[in-house]
């Protein structure tokens, strides 16, 4: 998350800061706060209690600072059209937290939901959205969906490879509706951006958590054992009181733009065994004397995990920076 702080009331130029917005374009008309649930081609949708959806424009004030609205933003708007429920954006007001991937506001954590079969979980692809998360400072839970289709050395498995991870991990079942409560008692009275590969049953695990709003579910697709991505804008769910779930695209693949040698800050198991590492600065890969290389080699340290690491730490080592 970012950490930029604004003042009360300053136009910023970026969207990114925790504080960026509290951007105004005020016109003539009494304002109307509300927050923005949905954005597609330039609407934003805004849900104001007590009064219903709007479809709203952003006044052309936040394209010349350069400052996009995003999800989660709570904005004061002037309705145009009661009937019709149109309206404009005209203040974005101060944001508790900002994420740049996906790009939403005031998510209070992360889930991040893999198949444990049909399709196998990509767990390279899940360490890297717990770098991306870490690295924006938001919490994460890691959730293994289709549990039934699993046996319990599998699931074990899984759990062992991200028990010194930090993160909670949990079992669902959304066909079974197995694993709901634990789930929900994570999510209560927080806004949890969901995010998560086609396939895995996200959209039918939201559908269990909030029975009253039916999203699209998505086939599967037999001969390659994916699924078509159901999700194509990010999205406010309300499930209950003060808990809301932020629904974002699918994806295939991740980006990181940090540098290398921050990456093992982003694997907490390594901490421990790092004063054991004889170099300052040590990257736990290629050097004598290392910590975190011995306590792998005791099996302190998950290999698939170390893997994984190494492999993004190449792919970090060879981005070219200007």
């Amino acid at each position: 998350m970012s950490d930029a702080n604004k003042t009360a009331g300053a136009p910023c130029a970026s969207g990114c800061g925790t504080g960026a917005p509290y951007v105004s374009g005020r016109g003539a008309g009494l304002p109307v706060r509300g927050k923005i649930i949905r954005g597609i081609a330039g609407f934003y949708y805004v849900h104001a209690a007590g009064a219903g959806i709007y479809e709203c424009k952003a006044k052309g004030i936040f394209r010349n600072l350069k400052v996009k609205p995003l999800v989660g933003d709570d904005v004061e708007i002037t309705v145009l059209d009661e009937g019709e429920k149109q309206g404009n954006i005209e203040r974005i007001l101060p944001r508790r937290s900002a994420l740049i991937r996906p790009a939403v506001a005031n998510a209070d954590q992360a889930m991040i939901i893999f198949a444990v079969a049909k399709p196998q979980p990509n767990l390279n692809l899940l360490d890297r959205f717990l770098v991306m998360m870490g690295a924006q400072r938001t919490p994460v839970v890691i959730c293994f969906n289709k549990a039934d289709l699993a046996e319990r050395a599998e699931r074990e498995r899984l759990a062992g490879i991200y028990a010194g991870c930090g993160c909670p991990v949990l079992f669902t079942s959304a066909s079974r509706r197995q694993g709901l409560d634990e789930l929900m008692g994570l999510l209560m009275n927080k806004t949890t951006v969901v995010a998560g590969p086609s396939g895995v049953g996200k959209s039918s695990l939201i559908n269990c958590l909030q029975q009253e709003r039916q999203m699209q579910t998505g086939e599967i697709s037999e001969k390659i054992g994916r699924g078509r991505h159901t999700t194509r804008h990010s999205e406010i769910i309300p499930v209950c009181g003060s808990t809301y779930i932020m629904d974002t695209p699918g994806f295939s693949t991740l980006q990181s733009d940090m540098e290398k040698e921050a990456l093992k800050d982003y694997y907490p198991e390594f901490a421990v065994y790092e004063p054991g590492c004889r170099f300052a600065g040590c990257s736990h890969i290629g050097e004598r004397d290392c910590g975190v290389k011995e306590a792998l080699a005791a099996g302190k340290i998950n290999g698939q995990r170390y893997q994984n690491y190494c492999q993004i730490y190449e792919e970090l080592k060879h981005i070219k920076r200007y």
